[in-house]
């Protein structure tokens, strides 16, 4: 084994570093003197997303507003431009509680020897829709609740991450405000909500491989992944799919799925996706 690890600079995502520094007044992101510096190849990749999010311009400087309004919202890129996008979708308010409970690792309970009852309680509030569905029913649920406390623990849910999700929600429809950002409801109109999460993951795009085993292909770099064990979609197997992050073990899986229809990738990321003959290409 190395003597020392490998610094986290160069083990990080540097989406959020590079919004930051930018944020900061700092435009030459690749001549910056980091402790540690990553490779190019990381760096340009994350200039590449946050170009596709539309928070950088052609000159690599945030965008106005997205890409101030972003940089005013401590969340990963991604899902700060899934709130932009909800305030023109009209689910700001569903888009808000979903940011939330991605901003914490997670809000189940594992525990040993229980695995029947802990899928059982998570079919509960499971949505056909997928993971970013579902967890609008948990927190549908915490709110309506008398005795939270005694509720989570019945549904295996950790109540001091859903004590969490409540004040960051707080503190997003505080910040949300400040930007203007109008907070809406969509009532029961999921496919608002979907394609909401899909302006912000549009990269994370995957469509299933015909006749497969549960095997996705990732639209950008025809890479396999697999929907990860923990989520409601787990063996669904949905057509097109786009995801939040992947844990990568003996495969790559997707965490935090959501269904979509393809069509909304051109229309939510023109300047990302062509559709060509019926193919999604980069």
């Amino acid at each position: 084994m190395p003597g020392e690890g490998i610094p986290e600079m160069q083990r990080s995502n540097l989406v959020s570093t590079v919004i930051q520094l930018k944020a900061l007044g700092i435009d030459n992101i690749l001549g910056f003197d980091w402790p540690a510096p990553s490779s190019p190849q990381a760096m340009i990749r994350a200039l590449e997303v946050l170009y596709s999010l539309q928070i950088l311009d052609d000159d690599a400087k945030l965008t106005s507003p997205t890409g101030f309004q972003v940089a005013e919202l401590p969340l990963d890129p991604m899902i700060s431009k899934i709130i932009l996008a909800s305030s023109e979708l009209g689910c700001s308010e569903e888009i808000i509680t979903i940011a939330a409970v991605l901003s914490i690792q997670s809000i189940w309970v594992i525990s040993w020897g229980v695995q029947k009852e802990q899928d059982e309680a998570k079919l509960r509030f499971a949505a056909a829709e997928g993971d970013h569905v579902t967890f609008l029913n948990v927190y549908k649920g915490f709110h309506e609740s008398k005795k939270p406390s005694q509720w989570c623990h019945n549904n295996f849910l950790n109540y001091q991450s859903m004590k969490k999700v409540v004040e960051i929600r707080d503190q997003l429809k505080r910040i949300a405000r400040r930007l203007g950002i109008t907070l809406k409801s969509c009532d029961r109109d999921m496919e608002a909500v979907r394609k909401a999460v899909t302006a912000g993951f549009f990269a994370n795009a995957c469509h299933l491989e015909p006749h497969s085993n549960g095997v996705f292909k990732t639209i950008r770099g025809s890479e396999e992944v697999y929907i990860h064990p923990s989520s409601v979609l787990f063996r669904v197997n949905p057509k097109w799919v786009v995801y939040q992050s992947i844990v990568s073990t003996e495969r790559q899986y997707m965490r935090n799925v959501v269904t979509i229809d393809p069509s909304w990738l051109t229309e939510v990321a023109p300047h990302f996706y062509q559709n060509r003959q019926n193919t999604m290409s980069f």
